[in-house]
Order: C-alpha cells, then sequence, then structure tokens
C-alpha cells in the first residue's frame, strides 16, 4: 500500500473540546496550584457579567473546601438572573459557546471558553461530573443538572436533571471536583481582594476549609451595562468585510450604514467615492478586487472614533479611590480616567492610580496591579504592557528611586477597558503591546506621578516645620527656666510666643514627681474636634478629667478623650503614674498638629 493511503487513514478532525484536553495550559489550568485560582476566576467573571446585565448588586458565594488529601471541591454561587435549564448544558459543557463573543462591548469573558474548560479541567482530573444549580424567578423552580463534557465532539452530556427547592430566588451555583492544591491560598485571596477593588459594587463571601472572609461592596450603585455597537470600519479586515458584505442583499451605501458605526449617509458616499464603486450597488454581489478597494476607502476615509461612553464602563476615579481605601492603608491615593481612544477600531479606556505611604513595604520595588475589563491578570506580569508602560515612565521626575518598575512604598494600579482586550494567549493573563493602549498608561502615570511629586514635597516641607516646630516646644520653656534662674524672676508664661510662632495645635504630654500632665493648647483660629490617646501602664484611677473610654489588655491600658477645643483654649488632664506608652491626637489634620513627649 503506498505510503500516502495509510496516513490518511490516521487523519481526521479534532474537536476543540480534544485540543484544549491536551492543551489545558493555554487555558491557565498548566499546574493543580493554579487550577484553583482559574475555576474561581472564570465563575466570578460570569457572575459578574450577569449581575451587571440584569443591574442587580453582585452577592456571590466563594467555598473552597478539600475532600480528600488532593481533591478540592470549589463553588462559587451568585444571585444573578439565572439560566433557563435548556441553555444550561451548553453554557456550562460547551467549549467556544456563549453570546458575547460577537458583541462589540466591554466584557470579561469573551470567547465561551473559560467555565467549560473549568468543567473539562474537573472531568480530567477526578472524572467526576459538574454541578450546576439555577434559577431564574422565585415563581418558577430551580434547576439542577450533572453535567460533563463528550471532548470528541465537544457536545454537553447531562447526567442527571432535576427540579428542586432552593433559598435563592434567582441566581446560579456551580460545584466542580478537581485536583489540586491549596498552597495558592495566599494568591487566591490576592486576586479576590483586587477584584473587590475593581469591583466595588460586588460583595464577596469566601469559605478557605476553616477561614472565612468577606469582601465587602463600597458602592450600592450597578455601573450601567454596556451596550453593543457596530463593529468600526477601522477594526475591519478583508475576510470579514467578504462575509458581512455576502451576508447582506442592501445597496452599498446602506450596507456602510447599517452595518458600521459612525458611518452616516456622507460618510458613506465618501467612502464609495474613493472606493470608485457606485452607491446603489448590490453589497453582496462585490467581486474580491471591489471589496479590496473598499477596505482600502474605509480606512483612508476619516471617521469618527467609536463612541467609547456606550461600549465601556470605565470603574470612574471616585470608586478606584473607594476600593483601595478599603484594602490598604495608604497615605496618599491619586487617580485617574483618561478619555476614551481607539486602536485597530476597537474603542478602549485606562484609568490608573497611585498610592503611597501607609503599610506598603518601604523597601523594594512597587505593588503593580493589572487588570483588564475590571479583572486582575496575576500571571506574567513581565510580558504585558502594562508593565512596560510603568517601567518606560522615568520616576525619578517625580522624586521616586527606579529600578526598572519604581521603588519604594508605592502601589500602582491600571485598568484597560476595552470592547476586544488584547490580551497575549487564551489565558488572559497579560495585555499585548499595543502603541496607543501603552501611551494612555504613560499619559495616566505621568500626570499622577505629578500629583505624587507634589505630596512627596509638602510632606518634606511639613515634616521641617513638625521638627521646628518641636524644637520650639521643647527648646523655649527651657530657655525661659533658665533665663529667670539667671535674672532672679518668676518663670514666664511661654505660651504665647508658642503660639504666635506656630499657629497650631499644639500637645505637650511630661511626667514631674509620679504625677503625668497633658496639655493641649488650640493657636488655631478654628475649633477642633479632638480625640486624644493615651496608651500607657497607667490606669488613670484619679484623673481630674476623666476619659471617655478606658480598656486593658495585659496591664496596658488605653484611654481615650473626646472632646471639642475652642480656638485659644486649654484642655488639661493631670493623673497619677510613671509615664510612658505612646500619646496620640486625632480630629486635627496633620498640618496643624505638633505633638511633643517631654519625657522622650
Amino acid at each position: 500500500m503506498v505510503l500516502a493511503d495509510e496516513l490518511a487513514k490516521k487523519q481526521r478532525s479534532i474537536s476543540v473540546a480534544e485540543f484544549f484536553e491536551k492543551n489545558k495550559h493555554m487555558l491557565g489550568f498548566d499546574s493543580p496550584t493554579r487550577g484553583i485560582i482559574t475555576t474561581v476566576k472564570e465563575a466570578i467573571d460570569n457572575s459578574l457579567d450577569a449581575c451587571e446585565e440584569a443591574q442587580v448588586l453582585p452577592d456571590i458565594l466563594v467555598s473552597v473546601r478539600r475532600i480528600k488529601e488532593d481533591v478540592f471541591r470549589v463553588v462559587v454561587e451568585d444571585n444573578g438572573p439565572g439560566i433557563i435549564p435548556e441553555k444550561m448544558p451548553s453554557v456550562y459543557a460547551k467549549l467556544l459557546y456563549g453570546s458575547r463573543f460577537h458583541q462589540v462591548r466591554q466584557t470579561r469573558g469573551q470567547q465561551g471558553i473559560g467555565i467549560s474548560a473549568a468543567v473539562l479541567y474537573a472531568q480530567l482530573t477526578t472524572g467526576k461530573p459538574t454541578t450546576v444549580i439555577s434559577r431564574t424567578d422565585a415563581s418558577r423552580p430551580a434547576h439542577k443538572m450533572s453535567l460533563t463534557i463528550k471532548t470528541e465532539t465537544n457536545e454537553p452530556e447531562v447526567l442527571s436533571h432535576e427540579e428542586i427547592d432552593w433559598i435563592l430566588p434567582h441566581g446560579t451555583r456551580i460545584e466542580l471536583e478537581f485536583k489540586s492544591s491549596i498552597a495558592a491560598k495566599k494568591k487566591l485571596l490576592e486576586y479576590l481582594k483586587y477584584t473587590s477593588i475593581v469591583n466595588p459594587h460586588a460583595k464577596f463571601r469566601v469559605e478557605l476549609d476553616d477561614d472565612a472572609f468577606i469582601f465587602d461592596r463600597v458602592s450600592s450603585d450597578v455601573p450601567p451595562c454596556p451596550v453593543a455597537i457596530k463593529p468600526h470600519p477601522y477594526g475591519i479586515e478583508l475576510g470579514v468585510l467578504k462575509r458581512m458584505a455576502a451576508a447582506s442583499d442592501l445597496p452599498l451605501s446602506e450596507f456602510l450604514v447599517d452595518s458600521f458605526s459612525k458611518v452616516g449617509a456622507k460618510t458613506a458616499a465618501e467612502i464609495c467615492q474613493y472606493a470608485k464603486l457606485k452607491p446603489e450597488t448590490k453589497a453582496d454581489v462585490l467581486s474580491l478586487e471591489q471589496l479590496s478597494a473598499l477596505l482600502d476607502a474605509m480606512q483612508t476615509t476619516k471617521i469618527p472614533a467609536p463612541p467609547a461612553s456606550q461600549c465601556l464602563s470605565p470603574i470612574t476615579e471616585e470608586l478606584i479611590v473607594k476600593g483601595m481605601e478599603k484594602e490598604f492603608e495608604l497615605d496618599f491615593i491619586k487617580a485617574r480616567t483618561r478619555p476614551g481612544n481607539v486602536f485597530g477600531g476597537h474603542s478602549f479606556i485606562v484609568e490608573a492610580a497611585i498610592g503611597y505611604g501607609g503599610k506598603l513595604q518601604a523597601e523594594g520595588q512597587a505593588t503593580l496591579l493589572r487588570f483588564a475589563n475590571r479583572v486582575p491578570l496575576l500571571y506574567q506580569q513581565g510580558a504585558c504592557a502594562i508593565t512596560n508602560a510603568v517601567q518606560g515612565v522615568n520616576w525619578k521626575n517625580y522624586n521616586v528611586s527606579q529600578q526598572g518598575l519604581p521603588v519604594g512604598p508605592l502601589m500602582i494600579l491600571v485598568h484597560v477597558a476595552a470592547t476586544n482586550v488584547p490580551f497575549t494567549s487564551e489565558s488572559k493573563d497579560a495585555v499585548a503591546s499595543v502603541p496607543e493602549v501603552e501611551r494612555e498608561i504613560t499619559l495616566a502615570l505621568q500626570e499622577l506621578g505629578r500629583d505624587l511629586k507634589q505630596f512627596l514635597s509638602r510632606r518634606e516641607k511639613n515634616k521641617q516645620q513638625d521638627d521646628r516646630a518641636r524644637a520650639i516646644c521643647a527648646v523655649i520653656p527651657l530657655i525661659a527656666a533658665k533665663v529667670a534662674e539667671i535674672v532672679e524672676l518668676p518663670v514666664p508664661d511661654t505660651s504665647i510666643i508658642e503660639g504666635r510662632i506656630m499657629r497650631r495645635v499644639v500637645l505637650k504630654k511630661k511626667t514631674t514627681g509620679g504625677q503625668i500632665q497633658i496639655h493641649i493648647d488650640n493657636y488655631t483660629t478654628k475649633e477642633q474636634e479632638i480625640t486624644l490617646y493615651d496608651i500607657s501602664g497607667d490606669s488613670a484611677d484619679d484623673a481630674n478629667i476623666p476619659p471617655t473610654f478606658v480598656s486593658e489588655m495585659d496591664g496596658e491600658y488605653t484611654k481615650l478623650w473626646k472632646f471639642t477645643l475652642a480656638a485659644g483654649e486649654t484642655f488639661e488632664v493631670v493623673y497619677s503614674g510613671e509615664g510612658g506608652g505612646l500619646i496620640q491626637m486625632q480630629g486635627v489634620s496633620e498640618n496643624l498638629k505638633v505633638e511633643v513627649d517631654l519625657d522622650v
């Protein structure tokens, strides 16, 4: 037999499920550790998209529990609109099935692969089916299905289907079991924390074995669901144009207006003129040469950018700041949302934020948080256009050290919202290098860099002023006492001099002969609402002004006084004790207060 005949017998087509069964690493299932994170991510993406489409505030349960030594059960439950039973098998057990691939708008899921890939991964590692429960309305029963994927055909197989009672009036729950590891627990919590930051309207209840966490919402407003728009002429390729034209029997001018975004009758006429085609020619009879000329004319004609306000849903500066404040303690936070832009006919918006100080690590490189369409990008940081753009900024211009990434107690957040995010792979871990996107990221970071520079300059100036003020408070009374001793006169009251010099709220603490004296003077021109904290081994039982609140732990007492101090007034509390500990004043702006412990 001829060799070609033998080879021909071995040749056959493969389904997309078979392909990804052998190439699961392409979808983010390259290791047992990462498998949990990818599964949770894909399920949450679906839940958030569904809730936003239904304009429901997302309330999402995430549960990861060990079943055996290396087998885990992952549950993700939401309060979204649910899925009708006829569509449940295809949604969860058929790859490349979904509603968003052909829509030109911002969505988390795009390809219809993610959650089906998780189902495939579960049956590969444990052989067990996936359980899905869904309900669309309180007046209807919930449907429970047990599903697997027939990899040879990429078709769903329903092993069982029943109607059940369910506590939720509407929503969806998915349960999967697969071999994995909880070694990525920290990474999973990071993913959930970061997801909470860029989805401030969502609440996440998390159960990880015996631990429980809540990431609460900071906004009660569901972001407007992006509206699908027509494709833009600048993002069309010849093959796509050929297919679109073949499916239309409209005259060419009407075809252009009906099929493309931002193309009106006048623009359609210009395109026809450039292409040297008659506007009344039917679109489906155009030859390949005519279509090529039409495409060239579409790229040449000046056409406005697609309407970003309709098809995109940016987080907004205010909510980015709220999200970061919720999860991190920072001294400085600023956010920027850039105007809408376009690459290759695709609308996109870049948002960025910078956080500084607080409890961020003072040493090492800055923390970089990357997001695309409100989804955290946890892997392949070095291969991402966001990282390239951050490294390309000269941070030394903004008083920040740099070693590739900036160095110091710094957090940088970048979010790219687009109708078609240019990911580098199917796993959606990194954004590809698109010059237009990188330029917008750079501009946003430069704006924020200037804000950061102003903050750092003001802080340094305030530090110098504070140092001088503390020196005045500590030294002037000593000088006055010494001079009085020399001239043999009573020690004068130096508070007037201090007030004139500083114009601040001054706190002094001093221990003398077993008596602690805390003295606060308001040298400002405004009334101040003050909360005074005094933490030491002294109970202050005999204080001339009893504390508002006292708590004791391991022999250490936290005393709190709350009061209003008018301009020019003085507050003084005295009690017995040995002193030491910590004294702090809150409620007064940092640039208006001076705290001096004369015992130190």
